[in-house]
């Protein structure tokens, strides 16, 4: 089974081809208004377009229940499965994952806090803040990969746990070395002393003997032994089902795309690190903007990514070679991408947008409403390189780059040109980039006056001449 792939399409069809299982670790975070045909680009206008996608909760399970199965499928007797999702259909989730997965296998409801507080009781909300998502977690037995994961001391249970301090300053706590029940050799009697009625030694006298040459017992008053947790020397606490600990996306986080629902590298880094080795294969069938496919390269495991928008998986693609240096066709593949000009003609228009600036090198608009004519910017690789390095916002904080505008469709005309052209001027530019199916005749003519009477130069690139572009670099 090839790994290391990013499939465009739908999961339901790319995950049939897929092994019984073979995968360690899935994680998933499907839209509650995904579908077929939903589109995944993350401006606002978009956002809207698919968030009434299911009329109501049935047409929502009836479209995972499929999904799920397929994934149940190729999951390993050993592997683990975390389905993340809101407040929407949380309850409805877990149900039909019980179904699939037999209750028994249920371990975990995580509540992840994804934000701080809501301010919505000004307009009027009749209900409490929605500030956390649910992820709940399933195995496909009762064995399977765990790796306790621990968060640092606070200081406040710093300062109330580990209140005593030795001779050497180290700080420690003091924790009874007896249990409720009894096992093997735990009625002794220890330095004359027994443990409290109703309970037992945790530990052999042995053991205990150990400890007390090594230092580690301290004795009360009346003689009752007490074991040093020595501070230095505890991991932490061991992360438990409310996950507070991991803050949302902020606005100025280098990791942040745009995209609506992306989730920090942090919270796929822990169920990652819970629930795999090094080596181990995950998939996530329900991409997004790639966190799940970072985390898991970082992390050196193997990865499988789908999800059904094109412009995702390119900017998956960008976003894996922008972190690791690692190239597509080489380190990882691209894989059903669109190749023909009849099925890019039945793209939804933004997603025809995206995926033609992304694929002259450009960056898509943050505006998709009234952007003046200007659908993306073309920027100089010196000027993208300089924006990594230093944290910069392409659309704020550099100036130099190209205007491109994008049309969806046939015979493009002299007044598209002479309004693009007005916008070149308005954004103080003198070059733009026009990409459309097919130009007219006196759209030749009308560049020539531009660029003769304006100093205004337009450069017209065909969608057929992207797609040739593109199957020539995958035939190299």
């Amino acid at each position: 089974m090839d790994t290391n792939v990013i499939y465009c399409g739908d999961c339901l069809i790319k995950l049939k081809d897929l092994p019984d299982n073979s995968v360690d670790l899935i994680y998933i975070d499907p839209p509650f208004s995904s579908n077929r045909n939903y589109v995944a680009f993350w401006q606002e206008q978009e956002k809207r377009h698919f968030e009434d996608r299911f009329e109501n909760i049935g047409a929502y399970i009836d479209y995972m229940r499929p999904r799920l199965n397929e994934l149940y499928r190729v999951l390993r007797e050993t592997g683990s499965f975390y389905y993340h999702c809101d407040w929407h259909a949380s309850h409805y989730i877990k149900g039909l994952l019980d179904s699939v997965f037999e209750y028994r296998n249920f371990r975990n409801e995580i509540v992840w806090k994804r934000t701080t507080s809501h301010g919505d009781w000004k307009q009027g909300a009749k209900h409490f803040g929605r500030v956390h998502d649910i992820i709940l977690l399933y195995t496909k037995s009762d064995i399977y990969t765990w790796n306790v994961q621990f968060i640092p001391f606070t200081t406040a249970q710093i300062a109330q746990q580990y209140n005593k301090t030795d001779s050497e300053g180290r700080r420690y706590r003091l924790v009874t070395p007896t249990a409720k029940k009894p096992g093997g050799d735990t009625s002794y009697e220890f330095k004359g002393v027994r443990p409290p009625k109703g309970r037992y030694w945790a530990y052999t006298h042995d053991k205990m003997d150990e400890m007390d040459k090594q230092g580690l017992l301290y004795y009360s008053n009346t003689g009752q032994p007490y074991i040093k947790y020595y501070l230095d020397e505890r991991p932490g606490v061991a992360v438990q089902s409310l996950w507070d600990d991991i803050p949302p996306m902020s606005p100025t986080s280098k990791e942040r795309l745009g995209y609506p629902t992306q989730k920090p590298e942090a919270l796929l880094d822990r169920i990652i690190k819970t629930s795999s080795n090094e080596g181990d294969i995950l998939l996530d069938a329900f991409c997004g903007c790639g966190t799940t496919l970072v985390s898991a390269q970082r992390m050196k495991r193997k990865w499988i990514g789908i999800d059904i928008s094109p412009t995702s998986c390119r900017i998956m693609a960008k976003r894996l070679e922008s972190y690791f240096g690692i190239k597509e066709g080489k380190d990882f593949t691209v894989c059903d991408l669109p190749k023909s000009i009849e099925e890019l003609r039945q793209y939804p228009a933004f997603e025809f947008q995206n995926w033609a600036i992304n694929a002259i090198g450009g960056i898509p608009n943050k505006i998709r409403v009234r952007d003046m004519g200007i659908d993306g910017k073309l920027y100089p690789v010196e000027d993208i390189q300089k924006e990594k390095k230093e944290g910069l916002d392409l659309f704020g904080d550099i100036d130099r780059y190209i205007p491109i505008q994008v049309k969806r469709t046939d015979q493009v005309g002299r007044p598209d040109i002479d309004a693009f052209a007005t916008a070149i001027k308005r954004d103080r530019r003198k070059k733009g980039i026009f990409v459309s199916f097919s130009f007219s005749r006196d759209v030749d003519k009308e560049i020539r006056r531009l660029e003769r009477d304006e100093d205004i130069q337009i450069q017209l690139i065909t969608v057929n001449e992207i797609v040739e572009k593109q199957l020539d670099k995958q035939l190299k």
